[in-house]
């Protein structure tokens, strides 16, 4: 998926613990894990808010775009 997930930035430079990003953002460490290891399919700008929020940080901070690599296709 071209869309990356940079939240394991955000948690490092925050010194974050996942448990505790998850207990202020208001959603399950398991949703969490989704959405910071790029398995989610969508994520609502109300979740993206409250992280950014937290973090102290702009959605760029924590999503960026990468090139597909279609060399292989």
């Amino acid at each position: 998926m071209p869309i990356a997930v940079d939240i394991d930035v955000m948690l490092a430079r925050r010194k974050m613990s996942v448990g505790e990003l998850a207990d202020r953002v208001g959603i399950t460490p398991a949703n969490l894990a989704v959405l910071k290891n790029g398995r989610a399919k969508a994520v609502r700008f109300a979740t993206l808010a409250a992280l950014c929020e937290v973090l102290k940080c702009q959605p760029g901070d924590l999503l960026r775009w990468e090139a597909e690599d279609t060399a292989g296709a």
